[in-house]
């Protein structure tokens, strides 16, 4: 299934139905009087968030949408038809942002979620609602309210508690097939990764949390190079990262230096972002004799000037991965639980979140203005090339996996 992040549709409720003008007539009942109905209310327009979808593929081509507008008033006090609302089902995690106001009108993260985004119109009023002692055969209606209209864009951001960076071919699909049932593909050859996957992982018989695999990062990424930095907000959600370093790179690369591209290009995407914790995890330790290997690790958390957790496994071999995710593990209730009893520390947290929010959806505004200006024809000076053809291949491989291991 192809994997869409972002969508734009436009939305319209439906109309409320006009009040009717009519008088009772009947045999032997003179002056009968009014018995004009009311008419009925436009269909409103919900967005729900639903647990078996994890694409916005859905609205990459239908992106109009109209309820039904409510029916006119009947005689006999009768009244219209209320117009039924239209509910459009989305995976959790999606933001809904007006994009006229470019405010966001709600963030649904949890299955049945609702949003209303477009409110029907008003039923009109027949002439019975007129009537009174000194009005005894009112000719006045009311029109029905027309619904609301607006234009939305729709963000998907996969929902994971520990999130993973690190340069294309560090080990981060062998790293989430090793550590959960998730099956990315994983190639000898960069950007094996297009979008992103989730894996489940299962700690003990009652325990676990979710990893999600993005693409790599390159250097330039914030200007668009390689995969640029479209998949980077899929992070913005997470509570760890995992900075996967490649200790034995082919190209025979400096793994220090590595490190220090993708923090660079994390603090320019979000440097609020780059505040959030993240662990140091050096991968691919079996590809590397024993007696250099304490050397090696010293030298790189030397030459980053890392303070931080710092963990040595094979992803491949599955050495150092179990007791990287027990600590992982540890490390996501200990912060649940300081949240509940610390509430300065959550109000930390809560205004960080919000800071990585903000400068995210800045970061994808300015790539949604500049592929704007690349499809009227004007490039900026200084931009990268970017083939926007490549994102619209079709791959029925694409899309998030998740899947759930079962003991």
């Amino acid at each position: 299934m192809k994997f869409v992040d972002e969508v734009s549709i436009s939305v319209k409720a439906g109309d409320g139905g006009n009040g009717m003008m009519s008088f009772r007539r009947e045999k032997f009942i003179e002056n009968g009087g009014p018995n004009g109905g009311d008419g009925g209310d436009g269909g409103s327009i919900y967005i729900e968030a639903m647990a078996n979808l994890n694409t916005l593929v859905d609205y990459r081509y239908t992106r109009r949408f109209q309820a039904p507008n409510g029916e006119k008033g009947g005689s006999t006090d009768c009244t219209g038809a209320k117009g039924e609302d239209l509910i459009l089902p989305v995976p959790i995690g999606t933001t809904v942002i007006d994009a006229g106001t470019q405010e966001v009108i709600g963030d649904l993260t949890k299955a049945g979620q609702r949003l209303l985004v477009a409110q029907g119109g008003w039923h009109g009023l027949g002439n019975t609602r007129f009537k009174s002692s000194t009005n005894r055969a009112p000719r006045q209606t009311t029109p029905g309210k027309p619904g609301d209209a607006r234009d939305l864009k729709m963000e998907l951001k996969v929902l994971a508690d520990v999130g993973l960076l690190g340069l294309p071919n560090a080990g981060k699909s062998t790293f989430i097939r090793s550590v959960s049932a998730a099956k990315p593909k994983v190639a000898d050859y960069p950007f094996t990764t297009l979008v992103p996957n989730l894996g489940v992982v299962s700690v003990d018989r009652y325990k676990s949390f979710v990893v999600a695999d993005i693409p790599g990062l390159i250097e330039g990424a914030s200007e668009g190079a390689g995969l640029g930095i479209r998949f980077l907000k899929h992070l913005s959600r997470t509570r760890l990262l995992l900075h996967l370093v490649d200790m034995a790179p082919l190209d025979l690369t400096d793994p220090a230096e590595a490190a220090a591209t993708i923090v660079a290009e994390l603090t320019k995407f979000s440097p609020a972002l780059a505040e959030r914790e993240r662990w140091l995890v050096l991968n691919k330790a079996d590809q590397i004799l024993d007696e250099e290997k304490e050397q090696r690790v010293a030298e790189i958390v030397a030459r980053l000037e890392w303070e931080g957790p710092v963990y040595v496994v094979s992803a491949l071999a599955r050495e150092g991965t179990e007791q990287l995710c027990y600590d992982i593990m540890d490390f996501l209730e200990a912060r649940a639980e300081r949240i509940q009893e610390n509430p300065e520390f959550a109000s930390q947290l809560a205004e960080l979140d919000q800071r990585i929010e903000d400068e995210a959806r800045a970061q994808l505004q300015a790539l949604d203005d500049k592929r704007a200006l690349r499809r009227s024809g004007v490039r900026p000076v200084g931009d990268v090339e970017e083939d926007d053809s490549f994102w619209d291949q079709e791959d029925e491989e694409d899309g998030p996996e998740i899947i759930y291991v079962r003991d």
